[in-house]
């Protein structure tokens, strides 16, 4: 038998930010703008017969968290949704605080726990140097994956740079 040798060298870089990403809506325009600016360049390419863009966004998912409170404010349930559309991340929150059957079942009335949402975007790049890497945005951290041109992190660093909510 042979051994598996390795053929090329991937990295990942992490940037934990400073603060947690306000709301979806300053999220959603950092992913729209990300998108429709190319600012890191990116060319469109073909992958078995099919064009992709450069820049384009493969999966999102957003959680919507609520509590339950009863009468005097105690925190008597709660409740994790996940979405895979920010339109579901809407009108799912909208739907879960009108269910009157499921606060009943809690115990309690519902709240919406914004702060403890979470809401994440995985954008797929094609670099002009051929390569295809990934970027997952995130509510507190954005990850940089299967680079191996260290231009790439430069460029990805000097585009969250000049995006402050990205510190």
């Amino acid at each position: 038998m042979t051994d598996f040798v390795q053929t090329n060298e991937t990295k990942r870089s992490v940037r934990t930010l400073t603060a947690p990403i306000q709301d979806i809506a300053t999220f959603n325009s950092i992913v729209n703008s990300l998108i429709a600016g190319n600012p890191l360049g990116c060319v469109s390419y073909m992958s078995s017969g099919v064009s992709h863009p450069g820049i384009e966004k493969t999966k999102e998912a957003y959680t919507v968290r609520l509590i339950y409170q009863d009468n005097e404010a105690n925190i008597v349930g709660n409740g994790m949704h996940r979405f895979e559309s920010l339109a579901g991340y809407n009108n799912g929150a909208s739907a879960l605080l009108a269910d009157t059957a499921l606060s009943a079942a809690h115990g309690g009335i519902a709240a919406h726990d914004i702060e403890n949402d979470t809401f994440s975007a995985t954008i797929k790049c094609s670099d002009p140097n051929g390569e295809i890497y990934g970027l997952l945005l995130s509510r507190d951290k954005v990850t940089l994956s299967s680079y191996e041109d260290d231009s790439i992190l430069t460029k990805v660093e000097t585009w969250a740079d000049s995006v402050p909510e990205l510190a």
